[in-house]
C-alpha cells in the first residue's frame, strides 16, 4: 500500500482504534493486537484503552500469520475460554457481527465463520479447546488447516455486513472503503502524491 495501514485515519479514529472499538462494542472483554512494525507506535495509539486492550509483539515481521496468532494467544488471560481473530485492516466490521458471533459461540458453535454472499470472513471465533492447536498451526495453511481439521465443528454463520470480507490490501481499497462508510474520501492523499 504504500502507507501503515494501522494509524491510517479511518473517519475520527486510526485504523486499528476503529477495529478495536468495533470489538469491544460488540462484546469483547478484552482485546490483544499484535503488532510487529512500528510496534511502539501501535502501543501509543491503543494506550487510551488501559487494561481492556494489550499489545504482544510478534519480532518476526515475515513470519506467516500463524504466527501472530500464537503470539496474541499466549498473551491472553488464563480466564479466556474463547478468541476472535479478528484483521486489522478490515475497520469497518461493525459491532453487530461480533455480537452475531460471540453469539453462536455461546449457543454451541466451537469454531465460527461469520460469510457474506457465501465468502467467509473475519472475525472467526476459535473456542479455546482448541488452544494447542492455535499455537502451532502448520506453515503455509494456518488457520485454514484448523478449521479443515475440525470441519464438522464449524459453523458458517451467514451475516449481512459485506465488510466481514472487505480489507485494504491497498491504497484504492483503503480509499473506496472509506468513502463508502463515511460518504467521503480520506483526508490523506496516497502515497507519492496521488
Amino acid at each position: 500500500m504504500g502507507a501503515f495501514k494501522p494509524l491510517l485515519r479511518f473517519g475520527a479514529r486510526s485504523v486499528v482504534a476503529s477495529c478495536v472499538e468495533n470489538l469491544l462494542g460488540g462484546g469483547a472483554h478484552g482485546v490483544v493486537a499484535v503488532v510487529g512494525h512500528r510496534a511502539e507506535e501501535v502501543r501509543a495509539e491503543l494506550s487510551r484503552y488501559d487494561a481492556r486492550v494489550s499489545v504482544a509483539v510478534n519480532e518476526d515481521g515475515g513470519s506467516e500469520m500463524g504466527v501472530s496468532i500464537a503470539r496474541g494467544v499466549e498473551a491472553l488471560s488464563g480466564g479466556t475460554r474463547a478468541v476472535l481473530l479478528a484483521l486489522a485492516d478490515q475497520p469497518a466490521v461493525p459491532p453487530s457481527v461480533v455480537r452475531e458471533v460471540v453469539g453462536a459461540w455461546r449457543g454451541g458453535a466451537a469454531l465460527v465463520v461469520p460469510t457474506h454472499g457465501g465468502r467467509g470472513g473475519h472475525p472467526v471465533l476459535v473456542d479455546l479447546r482448541f488452544r494447542s492447536e492455535l499455537l502451532a498451526l502448520p506453515t503455509g495453511r494456518g488457520l485454514r488447516a484448523l478449521f479443515d481439521e475440525h470441519r464438522a465443528e464449524v459453523l458458517r454463520l451467514p451475516v449481512d455486513s459485506p465488510y466481514i470480507v472487505r480489507d485494504m490490501d491497498t491504497w484504492d481499497e483503503y480509499a473506496a472503503l472509506h468513502a463508502e462508510v463515511f460518504g467521503r474520501p480520506p483526508e490523506a492523499s496516497a502515497p507519492g502524491g496521488g
